[in-house]
């Protein structure tokens, strides 16, 4: 679990109005803690470092000090609007988190050993990403940076579900507490398409209809 701290502020000013301004002034994000037993707080984020931390995905699964009007709390990022088209974070929020308390959360999912897998390497099968995350359930100190999945050994025709992903020591995942039905696939293994003398002949009368459409 990595450290990250972010200064903010409390923000009176609120409405859509006022996140505009706070925006447009380009120093600060705005942005709500909630969870636990305080209420929901309205705050303001300092944007360098802000803007630093998203950089990294180990960000959205840390613990993260949040010191607000030089008080401290523990939270996890729970959630990020962006603008539609520009590198921009229009908002952000931000759960509380007890030490003594489990949460829910999402930590991304790597793959480790896809240069030497049998069915990539020696039965020509490519890799189907069925997920990119897995939501999980841990007290915070056990939040793990990310889980890992080895794929060296898995042929053609293979499938990892959620059942199948090696936890740390207090990590959960909720979705097996529910049943069999909700043990999703995570990846697989599939054969690649051989492509045939007509797909290349489809594609090469494609591209001359495209350079006569041009003419």
């Amino acid at each position: 679990m990595s450290d990250f701290t972010l200064n903010a502020s409390v923000r009176n000013d609120l409405g859509k109005g006022a996140s505009r301004r706070l925006r447009r002034a380009n120093e600060q994000v705005p942005a709500i803690i909630y969870g636990g037993e305080k209420e929901p707080q309205p705050i303001a984020i300092e944007k360098p470092a802000f803007y630093k931390a998203i950089e990294e995905e180990v960000f959205f699964s840390s613990v993260i000090n949040l010191v607000v009007d030089g008080k401290s709390e523990q939270v996890v990022v729970r959630d990020l609007q962006r603008h539609p088209y520009k590198q921009l974070v229009t908002h952000a929020d931000f759960l509380r988190v007890a030490a003594n308390q489990e949460f829910t959360t999402r930590v991304p999912l790597h793959i480790a050993g896809e240069e030497h897998c049998v069915g990539i390497k020696d039965q020509d099968g490519e890799l189907y990403h069925l997920a990119t995350d897995v939501e999980i359930s841990c007290l915070p100190k056990d939040l793990p940076d990310y889980l890992e999945i080895d794929i060296s050994d898995l042929e053609v025709g293979a499938i990892k579900h959620l059942s199948d992903l090696v936890l740390p020591a207090g990590v959960s995942i909720p979705a097996l507490a529910l049943g069999e039905d909700h043990d999703g696939p995570v990846l697989n293994i599939v054969k690649a398409k051989v492509r045939s003398a007509d797909d290349d002949a489809e594609d090469a009368e494609g591209e001359e209809g495209s350079e006569s459409g041009e003419e």
